[in-house]
């Protein structure tokens, strides 16, 4: 063999096939996911992006959206935006978990208005559902800011009763998309004829799909389930978030989606490592109105938000703490809408310094720079202490979150500590050994919480019974 003819032979065998190239390409994409820890489950994958950019290079995203995306400061797509955002662009229907304030509305909206490319005079064709009417309220807004200038008209239901007037018309075909909560959809449909047309819905995303999934008053099983009926397109797809999620929602979503993907970003079920939590033992119910005190002597930083678990206690606290000379206000399901969004207004605001408020709050709401979390009340669950500490320590700021817990909260704070310890932060020894809770004695726990004696201090009891006497 010539030298000539060696060389060639060996150019040849160092050359790279097109097997070797897919294998190094899929070790870069596999060492990138690793990185921004992010987990997939599911069969022909799409590729992560990593800039924004890609989105109008290889999904041609309508530039007016991209300059949207500029301008509201997203420099940087995160982790579930990376993942969530090319599988829909695909049209594969999805189940997205990822910490609270890691960005899952941008990573549903983008995608949702893409698929639409413009607007038609067709009917909604994309439907959100929020759980509450704050959390629709704050996803209706940042989807109006994506969309300006593309056109596309986005509505959300106020008055189920004024919506089925509308949407009874010929202008109920200007709509593109819906956003709202069950409970006024649910109303719509069983009007006769249905107050509203939800056949040409071609993508269904269900927000803090886990809470929407619950059993029993809290949760909206029944009403997802004529929703979803009701969605006749045959090319409708769904795509569910959330920060937490239950394994019988795992379950489903694979046995009811098709070709479904799983995304989940970090350790499923955990906190948000940008939150500093403490555990604090006050003892009995008035150590913590004591630390509570405490807490305001020493200097805070507003605005801060307290969790207590009933709208009794919520509105005790506010009594209690109205007389510390601090801005302080409640918000609760027994305000009108009108009264929780002027309360809402004046907390983004920078009015209100301490906001107290009952779980109804802990679901998605996007409070710009919330400093602190205080549960005053141990809540009964770990998924439910996920979502309450999610509020602070958002879009990479730091934030702190303080638990009190007494004799009384025992039974429930090992899977609590378990949250706090997997995120790096100190939970004291003795409360490891502590007895594990069995699955039945959760669920009693969440659907029944711990009886708590009233807030008050004596002064206030004293007025209560002669105002009780008079």
């Amino acid at each position: 063999m010539s030298s000539l003819e060696a060389k060639v032979e060996d150019a040849s065998a160092k050359k790279p096939t097109a097997e070797r190239l897919e294998r190094l390409r899929k070790e870069k994409i596999n060492r990138f996911r690793n990185q921004h820890k992010i987990n997939v489950q599911g069969t022909d994958l799409p590729d992560p992006i990593a800039t924004f950019e890609q989105l109008q290079r290889e999904y041609k995203v309508h530039p007016k959206i991209m300059e949207n995306i500029q301008e509201a400061g997203f420099q940087v797509p995160t982790p579930i935006q990376m993942q969530a955002i090319p599988v829909m662009l695909h049209g594969r229907e999805l189940l997205a978990s990822a910490p609270t304030g890691s960005g899952k509305t941008l990573a549903f909206c983008i995608p949702l208005l893409t698929h639409l490319k413009q607007p038609q005079n067709k009917g909604f064709r994309a439907l959100i559902i929020s759980p509450t009417r704050e959390l629709a309220s704050q996803t209706h807004r940042e989807m109006v800011k994506l969309a300006e200038g593309t056109g596309f008209r986005i509505h959300m239901i106020h008055k189920a009763a004024e919506a089925a007037k509308k949407f009874g018309s010929k202008s109920s075909k200007k709509f593109d998309v819906l956003v709202t909560t069950p409970n006024r959809l649910i109303y719509l449909l069983k009007q006769d004829p249905p107050g509203i047309d939800l056949s040409g819905v071609e993508w269904l995303v269900v927000d803090e799909s886990d809470k929407l999934f619950e059993d029993g008053k809290t949760g909206f099983r029944d009403q997802l389930a004529s929703i979803f009926l009701a969605c006749t397109s045959p090319v409708v797809r769904r795509a569910l978030f959330s920060a937490t999620f239950a394994h019988d929602v795992e379950e489903w979503c694979k046995l009811s989606l098709d070709s479904v993907v799983l995304v989940s970003v970090g350790a499923r079920n955990s906190a948000a490592e940008t939150v500093e939590q403490e555990l604090l033992f006050v003892g009995s119910e008035t150590g913590k109105l004591t630390a509570m005190r405490e807490l305001v002597k020493k200097g805070f930083a507003p605005p801060v938000l307290v969790f207590v678990q009933s709208i009794e206690r919520a509105k005790e606290l506010f009594h209690e703490l109205i007389y510390e000379g601090i801005n302080v206000d409640v918000i609760h399901a027994d305000k009108t809408q009108q009264q929780r969004d002027n309360v809402v207004h004046s907390f983004r605001a920078g009015k209100i310094w301490v906001l107290i408020c009952t779980a109804l709050l802990a679901r998605g709401i996007d409070f710009k720079g919330v400093n602190m979390v205080i549960n005053y009340d141990l809540p009964t669950s770990a998924v439910e202490y996920i979502h309450r500490i999610g509020r602070t320590g958002r879009a990479g700021h730091t934030g702190k979150a303080v638990t009190f817990f007494t004799e009384d909260d025992k039974p429930l704070l090992r899977s609590i500590a378990n949250v706090i310890q997997r995120a790096g932060c100190p939970v004291p020894d003795y409360i490891k050994h502590f007895p594990k809770l069995q699955s039945k004695q959760k669920k009693k726990f969440v659907k029944k919480p711990l009886a708590r004696e009233a807030i008050c201090t004596i002064l206030q009891c004293f007025l209560k019974k002669a105002k009780r006497k008079k």
